[in-house]
């Protein structure tokens, strides 16, 4: 029996890395988890979580408008549905938007993360780099960033769990986790871990209500 379906955004982006790293962290919590990618509107519905990968946010909601995925994934997470995302995908979710602190705010396709995020705003790809993070429980991460975006101002009800020089890179939301680096890419299951274990709380949650 498998205890959680884990959706990964299919329209655009790298999405093999996640599918991987989602796998390794149920191995390692013992869970059984099946694993889909999410591309029609229909099957937002069949999951318990969402990972949104980095890739071209840009080119993710033009698909996502021409083939009705937009409406769905933004009625799912406003029903709760525990959703991750990372670079691209935290644009997705943030509220505000901007290119530069002196450009006008847009709103990502799913605002629902109350938080101000600049693209790209640690430069173009020969900008990108990687650094170790302290995450929760005192566990060190290998954060890489690739033409990373950066989160500036941000909701007193938004959680910051990692910093780069007092600058958030890894915050949570009620439901909503998100970074600006690839964690898909350390081969560390840590941060999917907490994703997945949210989502198993949510679940029992869920259907302890009903």
């Amino acid at each position: 029996m498998v205890d959680v379906v884990i959706g990964v955004l299919g329209l655009q982006g790298a999405i093999e890395d996640h599918e991987e790293t989602i796998k390794k962290a149920a191995q390692e919590l013992e869970v059984s988890i099946d694993v889909r990618r999410v591309i029609l509107p229909d099957e937002i519905r069949e999951v318990d979580g969402l990972i949104m990968p980095g890739g071209e946010s840009t080119a993710m909601t033009l698909i996502g408008k021409k083939n009705g995925m937009l409406d769905a994934v933004h009625d799912q997470i406003k029903s709760g549905l525990p959703t991750f995302g990372t670079c691209a995908g935290a644009i997705l979710l943030s509220h505000q938007v901007r290119r530069t602190p002196d450009s006008d705010a847009k709103q990502g396709a799913f605002p629902f993360l109350h938080i101000e995020i600049f693209r790209n705003g640690y430069g173009r790809q020969k900008e990108s780099f990687s650094t170790e993070l302290d995450l929760p429980d005192n566990k060190s991460f290998h954060g890489i960033f690739i033409r990373a975006p950066v989160f500036g101002e941000l909701s007193d009800d938004v959680e910051v769990l990692s910093t780069i020089n007092d600058d958030p890179v890894f915050v949570r939301q009620g439901n909503i986790f998100a970074t600006t680096f690839h964690p898909e890419l350390s081969n560390d299951p840590y941060i999917h871990k907490l994703f997945l274990r949210a989502v198993l709380e949510h679940k029992t949650a869920v259907n302890s209500s009903d």
